[in-house]
């Protein structure tokens, strides 16, 4: 009900208001119609009645249009901007204007573009944003348009759209996209499924074109053949994984995570430790252990040296380093994650109390591991647990790592100090 007074009240003023001095402002089949367009503006005039429902502003020079810009008409349903010099629509430009229904912004220079300010527009029924510079659309740009006929995105310069861009769209009847430099990769093969699916009318459809890669240059989207596409999946392995194992000092903890999918995913590591968490795109060392060019490290060998194979290696793994980590191979089609939790603790102190305690808990909920005879057996899929008891008694042999994908350096999985390690594998 105050909303409903404030728009009366504004309707009030409006009536009060004189018509912007280079603008043309009347009434004309019952819409109060504001016309600013050919007046070679380079910015939004002040003082519009704020009745105003249609504001023309097409064929001008606007460079952009900042947040509030349209405050002043919050009553607008038709706002035309074509020919203009638009390069950046602002956060809060467009927000405001809940009651808008058409919406022109073709033919500008639009890069930079609001996405959020659409999600205020609920009743959008037309929306014009063909012949720009754009080259990305969010996933969720269009999930409150839900009232939305048609849409113009032809003559752009969008190289893929995400899965689902247009699933909120369910009152769409008219869509344009031709004219786009779009990437024929595994990304854009829905699209192309969507496209012969939809009653959605597309024109111009063999305009709908691949530009890269160069084999596929010009062919019709609706003609793109069959592309060897899979989402990825990741197996974490590690090492040592042996129950019971002997090993003496200098303990390098080594995983590996196997990845699949194609193209081929981008591998990432997110490890969180006591200090903080840490963040690695793989790689972040080359074949000899050292710090590629470009990535930030301390020193020349970093603390955690993740190698273009997918392994991962943590020099003198200690207390420090005790934390959660976490795999992620990410491609066009989907992503995967596998995690190990790691945990050090010294036999006979609170440390293997509280290790026992976790081991407890879990049973307790039917899920985890159990032992028996001092070996852990996991009681289901999602839990992999592998102790390992580490001794002092006499001057074990060094354990050598084998088996290890990469043909990683000799002498890795090495242990002292009478040490208990605990390893938590999960698997999403």
């Amino acid at each position: 009900m105050q909303e409903l007074h404030l728009l009366w009240w504004a309707v009030l003023l409006g009536l009060a208001q004189a018509c912007p001095e280079p603008c043309d402002c009347g009434e004309k089949y019952g819409f109060q119609i504001a016309d600013c367009a050919y007046r070679d503006l380079e910015a939004v005039p002040p003082g519009f009645p704020a009745n105003v429902t249609t504001l023309s502003l097409s064929a001008n020079r606007l460079p952009g249009l900042p947040e509030g810009a349209f405050r002043e008409v919050p009553l607008l349903q038709s706002l035309w901007l074509a020919h203009n010099e638009i390069r950046t629509v602002a956060a809060g430009a467009l927000a405001s204007l809940s009651h808008l229904k058409s919406l022109d912004l073709s033919h500008n220079l639009i890069s930079d573009f609001a996405w959020s300010d659409l999600h205020n527009l609920s009743g959008l029924q037309l929306l014009k944003m063909d012949s720009n510079e754009l080259t990305f659309i969010p996933r969720d740009a269009f999930r409150s348009l839900r009232a939305l006929r048609s849409l113009q995105l032809n003559h752009n310069r969008l190289h893929t759209l995400a899965e689902g861009t247009f699933t909120p769209l369910t009152a769409l009847s008219h869509l344009q996209i031709n004219d786009n430099p779009f990437d024929c990769t595994c990304g854009i093969v829905w699209l192309k499924t969507w496209a012969l699916a939809t009653a959605v009318s597309i024109p111009e459809q063999d305009n709908i074109a691949c530009t890269s890669p160069h084999v596929l240059k010009g062919t019709p989207l609706s003609r793109l053949p069959p592309l060897p596409c899979s989402a990825p999946s990741v197996q974490l392995s590690y090492q040592p994984s042996q129950d019971g194992a002997e090993l003496r000092p200098g303990f390098v903890l080594a995983l590996h995570c196997d990845v699949d999918g194609q193209p081929a995913p981008q591998l990432h590591w997110h490890i969180q430790i006591p200090s903080g968490i840490v963040e690695i795109t793989s790689p972040n060392v080359g074949t000899d252990g050292r710090a590629l060019p470009g990535t930030p490290a301390v020193s020349s060998q970093p603390r955690f040296q993740a190698f273009a194979n997918g392994s991962l290696l943590i020099p003198d793994f200690g207390k420090l380093e005790e934390g959660t980590y976490s795999c992620l191979a990410t491609n066009e089609l989907g992503s995967a994650e596998s995690s190990v939790d790691v945990a050090l603790a010294t036999p006979g102190e609170g440390g293997e109390d509280t290790l026992g305690r976790r081991f407890h808990g879990k049973a307790v909920e039917g899920k985890g591991c159990y032992t028996v005879d001092n070996e852990v057996q996991p009681s289901g899929p999602e839990d992999n647990v592998v102790i390992i008891y580490l001794s002092r008694a006499g001057n074990p042999e060094a354990a050598v790592a084998e088996g290890v994908p990469g043909q990683l350096p000799p002498g890795l999985l090495l242990l002292g100090q009478s040490l208990l390690l605990l390893l938590f594998l999960t698997s999403f």
